[in-house]
């Protein structure tokens, strides 16, 4: 993914780089660690709607719906951008 974005940057002109390679690789640990950031958000939002899962399947509340709202709410909260 980050090869490709760099590699359409620099096509359209977009950026300019000495080291593409570098360019790459710092991309591509970004993009990772966004990915592990959410996924941290997602645990967190699981864990939370655990300890309420009674109260979810008594009151019929859509899981899903639920799992949004709480993981926007956090998101927010932790000024994470999804």
């Amino acid at each position: 993914m980050a090869f490709s974005i760099i590699r359409n940057m620099l096509k359209e002109e977009k950026i300019l780089t000495k080291d593409k390679s570098k360019l790459v690789a710092d991309l591509d640990n970004l993009i990772n660690n966004e990915f592990l950031i959410e996924d941290k958000l997602d645990q967190e939002v699981r864990e939370i709607l655990n300890k309420h899962i009674e109260k979810i399947r008594t009151e019929n509340i859509e899981y899903q719906t639920m799992f949004r709202m709480i993981k926007t709410k956090l998101a927010k909260e932790k000024e994470i951008v999804l």
